[in-house]
């Protein structure tokens, strides 16, 4: 199937160079599959970005979200005992942020270009909700990516978009297991002369099928019922557990 898709990919790209540059789009992209399936036993999974350009310049890819309200702790000790001290809301963070280039960011794309258009972690726009507002922002800001990266959500190295040729390219996007449900952004930016001069969005869907969707469901609509099921679970399966290690 994975081969089935990136045969037809190669279709489309070929087809794409073969339309006169004087009719071709700036920037082309797409994605081998518009939806990550996560299912029971899932431990990640690539999703293969293609496209092609009329002309030089460096491309650079940014996947994003869901976006989602974040909350960040400071905890200080007091009596020996560590407490939260301190605590900042954020209204809309980006639960997964990767970025791709074709070469070190720092070699073609200003900081004020990249700031802009939010690529790279430095830039992505955090904006404390009203009521939380504190003069620690940049401390908390620091601290969210931070916390962000040790789960593997932030990535931490820029990974490599690969030219085919002249105006081809190609780069695999990599999506964590504990990468959360929903709706993400796929960015594509095409820089030359030291700006963005061409830009695509296409959509990316992280979903739960089957069985681990029907449990998610149920968790959520009966989270009362399905708690006192796991409990219910769990002593039965401790019980078992004990009556094995007796008879043995």
């Amino acid at each position: 199937m994975i081969a089935l898709r990136r045969l037809c990919c190669l279709v489309i790209l070929l087809a794409i160079v073969a339309v006169p540059r004087s009719t071709a789009a700036e920037l082309v992209a797409a994605l081998s599959n518009h939806l990550v399936a996560i299912t029971t036993g899932f431990t990640g999974s690539e999703v293969l970005l293609f496209g092609t350009t009329s002309g030089g310049g460096d491309v650079v890819v940014v996947i994003r979200g869901p976006e989602e309200p974040h909350v960040v702790r400071r905890k200080g000790r007091r009596l020996g005992i560590w407490l939260n001290e301190k605590e900042m809301r954020f209204e809309s963070v980006p639960a997964f942020y990767s970025v791709a280039a074709s070469r070190p960011l720092n070699e073609f794309l200003p900081d004020r270009v990249a700031a802009r258009h939010q690529i790279g972690v430095e830039n992505i726009r955090l904006m404390p909700a009203p009521d939380t507002a504190s003069d620690d922002l940049n401390d908390f800001r620091a601290a969210l990516i931070r916390n962000k990266q040790k789960i593997n959500l932030y990535a931490t190295k820029t990974a490599a978009v690969t030219f085919l040729g002249g105006r081809l390219f190609r780069t695999d996007m990599y999506i964590p297991a504990n990468a959360p449900v929903g709706n993400y952004t796929v960015g594509v930016y095409l820089v030359r002369d030291e700006d963005v001069v061409s830009a695509e969005i296409t959509p990316l869907i992280v979903s739960k099928v089957g069985f681990e969707a029907r449990l998610s469901d149920f968790a959520k609509r009966f989270s009362l019922a399905y708690g006192i099921l796991a409990i219910v679970i769990a002593t039965v399966a401790g019980w078992l557990a004990n009556l094995v290690f007796r008879r043995g």
